[in-house]
């Protein structure tokens, strides 16, 4: 195994999206209510994060929240937004020296005006970076293209696969290279449908309060073995 303070990727990998997925198997196993796992989820978070950054990567998005998982207990959707905002609370500075922009992609409307205020905040501190944080809250892929079409429609653009890419939540931000997500499930979970097209997908049975660095070079190693073809030979 690679020394993980000394790895590094190259211009062949930019961009690492994460479904992080298990907080709530992990804290279950451990005779925990679904809250506690996510508090550890967290934590893994901030640290894959800056690792990644350590790592050289351009981008990483890690999707935190559904459209969907408004379905989930009130009391666990409220420890996932607390968690959020201790985060940005906790973590803005940071974000700030490491020169790392900090964005929220989804639908801001549909969450909690403080939050909402915290977030757009630390976006406009960090928006003039080139390393980019992206988290999906209030995120479905196929809300986030119906969003697209009606924003060029509505400024009388013509709906094509250039515009359409810039009128996304992630605008600007390099497409991901790879899709890790983590405790056995395999599937994409109307996570970056646009954007995915191309990205090599990895799964691994890992709970996502356990991945370790080690993991992440083991996944980023199968990257490098796949050869990618675009279509071609």
């Amino acid at each position: 195994m690679e020394n993980k303070n000394t790895f590094k990727v190259d211009e062949n990998l930019k961009h690492i999206a994460f479904i992080m997925d298990g907080n709530g198997r992990w804290a279950k196993a451990r005779g925990m209510e679904r809250p506690e796992g996510h508090k550890e989820g967290v934590k893994v978070f901030e640290r894959v994060a800056n690792t990644c950054f350590d790592f050289g990567l351009e981008a990483v998005t890690f999707y935190a929240f559904s459209t969907e998982n408004w379905k989930r207990p009130p009391a666990e959707i409220k420890t996932i937004m607390g968690l959020l905002s201790m985060y940005l609370d906790k973590c803005g500075d940071s974000l700030i020296k490491r020169e790392v922009r900090f964005r929220v992609i989804g639908d801001k409307a549909g969450l909690d005006k403080s939050l909402r205020n915290k977030i757009e905040k630390l976006e406009n501190e960090s928006k003039q970076f080139g390393k980019t944080l992206n988290v999906a809250i209030n995120y479905g892929g196929r809300d986030e293209i119906v969003y697209a079409c009606k924003k060029l429609v509505n400024e009388g653009k013509e709906i094509n696969k250039e515009n359409l890419s810039l009128a996304l939540y992630t605008e600007d931000c390099v497409e991901p290279d790879m899709i890790i997500r983590t405790a056995g499930e395999r599937r994409l979970s109307n996570f970056l449908l646009w954007q995915s097209s191309y990205s090599e997908l990895y799964f691994t049975d890992v709970l996502w309060p356990d991945f370790t660095d080690e993991d992440l070079i083991l996944a980023i190693n199968d990257f490098y073995s796949r050869r990618r073809r675009y279509g071609g030979l």
